[in-house]
């Protein structure tokens, strides 16, 4: 497997809504969730505003884009708005390779810690993401910051039990 991770250029917009659709249908598997597989994505106009905002992060395998992490700096934290990993290439580590590599990137640049929301007790969701050191944090850890994407999240249609924020300190790593 050849794999290569680096920051996402222009170029790569294109791409994205693709992979995010792909790693979607995951949720065909939860009756619950479905409907996520067929919502809308970002388009590539907005990837591309991202990216300008040198906030994304590409996978590329056998040179070919595959994944994508998205990150903006908030305060000491750098928050995770999505990883996506197209269907063909999900199980290899992918998806865990971009994480280590911004959070290693996140943590020579000064950033304290990497957050992010989830889905509670899904595979590819919280459970993957404790696997890589992750804490999720009860209702009463959550800074105002974490509690108004989780608010905004439901306001969207995203059922609110099943969501949560995770915490993951770059200082004891």
């Amino acid at each position: 497997m050849n794999l290569q991770i680096r920051k996402a250029t222009e170029a790569d917009a294109a791409q994205l809504p693709a992979i995010e659709r792909s790693a979607a249908e995951l949720f065909r598997h939860d009756p619950e969730l479905a409907w996520l597989a067929d919502a809308e994505v970002t388009d590539a106009a907005q990837h591309r505003a991202h990216i300008r905002q040198q906030r994304v992060w590409v996978a590329l395998l056998d040179r070919r884009v595959c994944a994508f992490l998205d990150a903006e700096a908030c305060d000491d934290a750098l928050h995770i708005w999505e990883i996506s990993v197209d269907a063909a290439a999900q199980g290899r580590g992918i998806g865990r390779r971009l994480l280590e590599t911004v959070r290693e990137q996140a943590r020579r640049q000064g950033f304290t810690a990497l957050t992010l929301s989830t889905f509670r007790q899904l595979p590819w969701n919280e459970p993957f993401y404790q696997r890589c050191g992750f804490l999720t944090l009860e209702a009463n850890q959550l800074n105002p910051r974490l509690q108004q994407v989780l608010a905004e999240e439901t306001q969207h249609g995203l059922p609110a039990a099943r969501r949560c924020a995770m915490h993951l300190d770059l200082n004891n790593l």
